[in-house]
């Protein structure tokens, strides 16, 4: 039985424990080294998520003080000191990815993707919009598009994936991983920035789904609790990467299908316009438009009464 250290004088043996292994990581993974206080930071792209999002609806997510007279005014200011504490979180990324990168490369390429992203703000929002409305028009119990926007953890979940896919499209797909993260921690909804999601998306309730990277959901996709559409593995016995990385892995969802709860679709297959899959269908191969798939009815028997 392994015996109590003494916290006051025997950590000398587990501090060169720790940091031996420290070193035989880095120097087994060199490619991919840990990077101390050089990574971009989780808990200052928290807070950039937070100050984006009000800046995309000031009104609902800003400060209580906020008027239409003046939000125009804040929205200027937030973006100004938001999209320059991102950027700083990109040039991270950029020295992770680009070693030795010159700092004015570094500068550059950080302009370029912020510039980018800012621009696709306004099309972000209207996204955003036509999301809102599509949980309210499929929620009964929503009573209004504000209510959606304010209590829905799926909307924040949804928020966050709209802009850590920019960032993603854009170049700098770590920050975005960490943004994705970061709604997966609040939300229990984990959508990897990589997937492709069209117009008036809608989860309800929420919990426990995944959407894999190479995902592609059309327009008005509908999904409950507990969905997952996951991917093929990468790696198959006796391959180094049984799966090109720029294959799609993932499901293809097109326009108007619903998935119930519980339902978990795998690999790359699709699933035809307006079908219905049912809760907790397991599948594997495509689904034709128009169809529903369900799993096996269960069997109903009457209650055998104990008298």
């Amino acid at each position: 039985m392994q015996q109590p250290i003494d916290i006051h004088g025997g950590l000398d043996g587990v501090l060169d424990g720790l940091e031996r292994a420290r070193l035989d990581w880095r120097r087994s993974h060199a490619r991919h080294a840990e990077r101390g206080i050089a990574f971009p930071s989780r808990r200052a792209l928290e807070r950039i998520l937070r100050e984006l999002g009000a800046a995309l609806f000031p009104l609902r997510l800003g400060p209580p003080e906020l008027t239409a007279g003046n939000e125009n005014a804040w929205v200027a200011a937030t973006l100004e000191s938001t999209l320059s504490q991102l950027a700083a979180q990109i040039g991270l990324e950029l020295r992770i990815t680009h070693p030795g990168i010159a700092s004015h490369d570094e500068g550059l390429e950080a302009e370029r993707i912020i510039g980018a992203f800012a621009a696709g703000l306004p099309g972000i929002r209207r996204q955003l919009d036509g999301d809102v409305e599509a949980g309210y028009a499929n929620d009964p119990a929503a009573r209004s598009v504000d209510e959606v926007l304010l209590s829905y953890p799926s909307l924040a979940a949804i928020i966050h994936h709209r802009l850590a896919h920019a960032l993603h499209a854009l170049g700098a797909p770590l920050v975005a991983r960490v943004i994705a993260e970061v709604a997966h921690a609040e939300t229990g909804i984990d959508i990897h920035p990589g997937a492709r999601i069209g117009r008036d998306f809608f989860i309800d309730h929420g919990t426990g789904i995944v959407i894999g990277e190479t995902a592609i959901l059309g327009d008005r996709v509908r999904l409950y609790q507990g969905v997952t559409l996951g991917g093929e593995p990468a790696v198959a016995a006796g391959t180094d990467r049984a799966v090109r990385p720029d294959a799609r892995r993932h499901p293809r969802i097109e326009d108007d299908v619903v998935i119930f709860a519980g339902a978990v679709l795998l690999g790359p297959l699709t699933v035809g316009a307006r079908s219905r899959i049912t809760g907790n269908v397991w599948l594997r191969d495509d689904v034709p438009p128009d169809s529903i798939a369900e799993a096996a009815s269960p069997v109903i028997r009457p209650i055998r009464s104990t008298d």
